[in-house]
């Protein structure tokens, strides 16, 4: 059999603009806008997805003897060719095309003929949808991960850098006791640490195999699952094929739980530093490129770039919400309600990626201010640090508390501004390299060169 044979133009024509199920009713175009909705556009970001898993499938179908290795050859030689294509923006979803698998399948059987027809053997576009989703969460979740890891280090340098300069710590916007900059930077980048064993959590639940489990009722094909699931770099498969198609939504969910987590560190490291930037604290000062001015104030430079990460972060924060309510009522098997969670879900990780990289470029920068303490309204602060040096000399506690408390209230305190912290976690012992061995730990259980290997062989780099 000749597979490079091409076809007539009237095939490609008759093929364009009508959906991998068509058979023969008619569908009005608004029915068709309504139902595709925002595929075509959402779609781009599962392309290079969806041929890398086609790759995959067809390596199987070839296997298992339903292609030839005839076949496969020029399948995969196609697959790769498209592949490039998207990797270097020149692939797109024609008009009238439904989505991504459509797109591919149309260009593989215009290029190659009724081959390319046989890619479809054994799946489901639900099963290829879930694995599209899988393929590209997983790498998204990689580039999360290393800019945490990228924020995590700026944040342990700061941290060390200026470990030395007190600054007031805070209870209920009162100042409350002594604090420093050290633990002030450090108490966000082991806030980052914990949110990477949600990421470690949300990456582990991804890379699992959907592929093969069709509609969600299996195939009477002989399938190798295995064998996609190797061929794809995953840890393993989703094993029972009802619970496959379940994990739509579920996957989404858990993963924008962890997504949220660490947006909801950033938020919180944004409203500090938009706090202590103005003027009424002084005791940080944003790169200037970070701050804009007022239309009539000339004196202004406000802290908008993390004023917009802050309110994009606490949006991302919703994203768990957003897709529990999208997919919670729906029994088991597939609904197409299922497909609006593309357009909550996606794009949650360009914004989220782009917030921590303008965290990390204003944490490198920022300055701060190491005389804070020169400023008497701080003095009380010091309070709980005589309270303690009177009962560490044998005073009662409760005794060397009230006679403290007099001395404030008759004007008579007098702060002694030299703290003696010890303990791991205090002003003295902040334990960063401990924050960063827990975090070495979790990364090195990810394992992203497994499934960076896996893919470079199915595109044949």
């Amino acid at each position: 059999m000749d597979t490079k044979q091409k076809q007539p133009d009237s095939h490609a024509g008759a093929e364009r603009g009508k959906p991998i199920w068509h058979k023969s009713s008619a569908m009005t175009a608004e029915i068709e806008r309504f139902t595709v909705g925002r595929d075509r556009e959402l779609d781009m970001y599962l392309a290079e997805s969806d041929v890398l898993g086609s790759m995959a499938h067809i390596t199987m179908l070839e296997h298992i003897g339903l292609l030839t290795a005839d076949e496969l050859q020029v399948l995969l030689a196609e697959l790769r060719h498209i592949l490039t294509d998207i990797r270097s923006g020149n692939f797109e979803i024609e008009e009238g095309v439904e989505d991504v698998h459509s797109e591919v399948e149309l260009l593989l059987t215009r290029r190659l003929g009724d081959v390319g027809k046989k890619i479809h053997s054994g799946r489901s576009r639900n099963d290829q949808v879930l694995l599209d989703l899988k393929l590209w969460t997983r790498r998204q979740l990689s580039e999360v991960v290393m800019l945490v890891k990228t924020l995590f280090d700026e944040l342990q340098v700061q941290s060390e850098r200026y470990k030395q300069v007190l600054m007031p710590g805070y209870t209920h916007l009162q100042v409350a006791m002594p604090s420093s900059f050290g633990l002030w930077f450090g108490a966000y980048a082991e806030s980052l640490a914990d949110d990477m064993l949600f990421l470690q959590a949300a990456y582990k639940l991804v890379n699992r195999n959907p592929l093969g489990s069709a509609a969600g009722y299996g195939s009477s094909f002989p399938l190798d699952r295995q064998m996609t699931t190797d061929l794809l770099g995953f840890d393993s498969m989703d094993y029972n094929v009802v619970y496959a198609q379940m994990g739509r939504g579920k996957m989404e969910r858990n993963v924008a739980f962890a997504l949220a987590s660490v947006a909801g560190t950033i938020a919180k490291l944004a409203f500090d530093a938009c706090m202590f930037n103005s003027q009424n604290f002084a005791f940080v000062k944003l790169p200037a490129e970070c701050t804009t001015g007022s239309s009539i104030m000339p004196h202004k430079k406000n802290p908008d770039v993390f004023e917009l990460t802050r309110a994009k972060c606490n949006k991302l924060q919703a994203l768990p919400q957003q897709v529990t309510l999208i997919m919670n009522n729906l029994p088991c098997g597939y609904f197409r309600d299922l497909q609006i969670l593309k357009e909550v879900f996606l794009p949650a990780f360009d914004e989220l990626k782009d917030c921590l990289r303008m965290t990390a470029y204003i944490i490198q920068r920022i300055e701060v201010n190491d005389h804070i303490l020169d400023d008497p309204r701080y003095d009380l602060m010091f309070s709980v640090e005589e309270v303690n040096r009177l009962a560490a000399a044998g005073m009662p506690f409760r005794d060397a508390y009230r006679q403290v408390g007099l001395a404030i209230e008759a004007g008579e305190f007098v702060p002694d501004k030299h703290v003696h912290h010890t303990h791991e976690g205090s002003i003295g012992n902040l334990c960063n390299d401990r924050i960063a061995a827990l975090m070495a730990q979790v990364l090195d259980d990810f394992h992203f060169e497994r499934v960076e290997e896996a893919e470079r062989k199915l595109a044949g780099v």
